[in-house]
């Protein structure tokens, strides 16, 4: 059994993406959930993750860490490669993407935190606004070469590595044209995500940091 260390459903993106990849294709797992920014998270994070970060997946002895890295383990030792579309040059850019999504967008990271409880629309400017414009770009490319309604018309990684942008964009509601509103509309019709989602809302912990808004009601999407 398959056992998935985890972060606070609220705020955790990275811990998103390897649970949505293992839910969405029904792979049993066992769920490890660390609360984060708590006085007994550090030993908590010592005692099971070899970096003191979430996520960290367990293969009965076998430890793999970092988002990515674990998708693809999942990928190769569960789905038999279905995690990553069959076209090489799909494939490839689909890689391409999920890693362009991994290391960067700094400005949205820090500033729009995920926060599944919270709905407030925010302004975007500056290199936060260039971040949205080129997530725009990459998934509009994405959706006119595979048809949707996914990113490479299947569910895929990359749709795993850009469901926490997904998941900003629902709390902070910046301007999208219709290409990637669709596409948030299909990540958040997700059974997946809409479970990740519900159990985020009733988590009673909070990270001050990320508390930038406060709850509208439902999307506008």
């Amino acid at each position: 059994m398959l056992k998935l260390v985890i972060g606070n459903k609220n705020y955790s993106t990275w811990s998103l993406r390897p649970w949505l990849l293992l839910k969405h294709f029904g792979v049993p797992f066992e769920e490890v959930r660390i609360a984060l920014n708590l006085d007994e998270t550090p030993a908590r994070l010592r005692e099971l993750s070899p970096t003191c970060k979430v996520p960290v997946l367990y293969d009965d002895e076998f430890v793999v860490w970092d988002s990515l890295a674990i998708c693809e383990y999942i990928n190769e030792k569960q789905l038999n490669g279905a995690g990553w579309p069959t076209a090489a040059a799909s494939r490839a850019r689909a890689r391409s993407v999920s890693a362009e999504m991994h290391s960067g967008f700094n400005a949205l990271r820090n500033q729009w935190p995920m926060n599944v409880r919270l709905q407030r629309p925010m302004p975007a400017e500056g290199e936060l606004l260039k971040d949205i414009a080129r997530i725009e770009q990459i998934w509009q490319q994405c959706l006119e070469a595979s048809g949707g309604p996914w990113l490479f018309g299947k569910f895929s990684i990359a749709d795993a590595m850009y469901a926490p942008v997904v998941m900003r964009f629902y709390s902070y509601h910046p301007e999208l044209g219709d290409s990637a509103a669709a596409y948030c509309r299909t990540m958040l019709a997700n059974s997946a995500l809409q479970q990740w989602m519900a159990a985020g809302v009733q988590e009673k912990e909070v990270i001050k940091e990320d508390e930038i808004g406060y709850l509208l009601g439902e999307p506008g999407w």
